[in-house]
């Protein structure tokens, strides 16, 4: 691409088009991150407002039966099921990330942890709070955390992976890279071990294709308000494989979580499959909310569903990166320039003045985030694309306003190195 007119060119021949109608975006912003929080579907106000004034202001506690509040959790976890892989009745919404980890990791880790068979193996690269969730399971059931350098590679992961292993956990898509992890392949390595999966599907959900049950994977939890657009703070969900949702109870044994949570009785018995990863009373408002976000995923089915997404999405980041080599230079590109390795992000990492270049792209109407580098490591930009509401155009526009800032220098201006308390 040569010019701003062939990347508009792109979106007039697009068929995912339609589907920025169906979110808020800001006049004049260019919003690239996405993989950090979705925009705000157009639905989701008008649903909250119904829930609010209708189905709490005047159903009041009737509603959890007459609006169907109770069988939220269920409904909406059925509607996120397609986009993974997964069965009707077998993923539920609950909770957060990091909650729902704990729970499936310690499932995971009392389904097979004995005298000799006591290591959690994870990658030094995962978000940080699956490394804490995991060295807490660890500490618990006295367990030892080993962290990969790099799970793609065979050599380190036939090393690793033996008869001490219990379970192996990892995220499917990096989230300070972008790289997209092979699942299946990542699963049957385990399983020739004799370990168990837990998969975290938060930056992968929604943008890339994912298939759970194809991939023979045990266990899945994933976030709500990144690519599935539920808003701050939605509601996480929770899967686990048919063949392990009735072996083992969650510790967090909540009454919702109950075989029958309305007879109130004083000892507690878990309900059958999926439904005893609930824990306390659901989030009637987010959840509603999330359902809208999820809604505008599920929309796409219409016009080719999540193959047409992906590959919209591979162009995306594809020329997001070719535009930086091409017309900017002084920046890392950490993302696989290979298309079947990187999710739906470009990450850039840069020695110097990574946060102040955000901070600088903010002020001009470009959003993205910043990472700090790991050990050492150069700090990291991220653009996240949303093939659902990022243009073509967007891309090559966000590229120029990089281009600019760069060459004017204006990131080296005080008030954009002064941190804020979210990067």
């Amino acid at each position: 691409m040569s010019t701003r007119e062939d990347a508009l060119a792109l979106d007039a021949a697009d068929p995912l088009a339609p589907l920025r109608d169906l979110f808020e975006v800001p006049e004049g912003l260019i919003y690239l991150d996405g993989n950090s929080l979705g925009t705000l579907p157009r639905a989701a106000a008008a649903r909250a407002q119904q829930v609010v004034a209708e189905e709490w202001g005047r159903g009041l506690i009737s509603s959890w039966n007459s609006a169907g509040w109770i069988d939220l959790p269920r409904r909406v976890g059925d509607k996120i099921a397609r986009l993974v892989g997964a069965g009707p009745g077998e993923l539920v919404v609950a909770d957060s990330t990091s909650v729902n980890l704990y729970k499936v990791l310690s499932a995971a880790v009392a389904l097979q942890r004995t005298s000799t068979r006591r290591v959690i193996v994870s990658e030094r690269s995962n978000f940080p709070t699956d490394l804490y969730i995991a060295q807490s399971v660890a500490r618990e059931h006295d367990c030892e955390l080993l962290l990969l350098e790099d799970p793609a590679d065979p050599d380190e992961l036939a090393r690793q992976l033996d008869e001490r292993t219990a379970v192996l956990m990892l995220t499917q898509v990096n989230y300070r890279t972008g790289r997209l992890l092979d699942m299946a392949a990542l699963t049957d390595a385990a399983h020739a071990a004799g370990a168990l999966t837990v998969w975290d599907l938060c930056h992968s959900a929604g943008a890339v294709p994912v298939d759970l049950t194809a991939a023979g994977a045990d266990f899945a939890v994933g976030c709500g308000y990144k690519f599935l657009n539920g808003g701050p703070g939605a509601p996480a969900y929770v899967w686990v494989h048919p063949r392990h949702a009735d072996r083992f109870s969650q510790p967090l044994s909540g009454w919702m979580g109950h075989a029958e949570p309305f007879a109130f009785t004083t000892d507690y018995r878990p309900a059958p499959g999926i439904a005893r990863y609930l824990s306390g009373t659901p989030s009637v408002l987010a959840t509603a909310v999330l359902e809208c976000g999820v809604d505008t995923v599920l929309a796409a089915e219409a016009y080719g569903g999540m193959p047409v997404l992906r590959e919209k999405s591979l162009a995306l980041t594809r020329l997001f990166a070719d535009l930086v080599e091409q017309r900017v230079g002084g920046f890392g590109i950490e993302s696989p320039r290979e298309d079947a390795l990187r999710g739906s992000q470009v990450c850039l990492s840069r020695p110097e003045g990574a946060y102040a270049i955000v901070q600088a792209l903010i002020a001009r109407g470009v959003v993205g985030d910043f990472r700090a580098g790991d050990a050492g490591a150069p700090d990291i930009l991220r653009f996240g694309v949303t093939p659902l509401y990022t243009r073509f155009v967007d891309v090559w526009d966000a590229v120029e306003q990089l281009r600019q800032v760069m060459a004017s220098e204006e990131w080296r201006e005080e008030r954009f190195h002064e941190r804020q308390a979210v990067t």
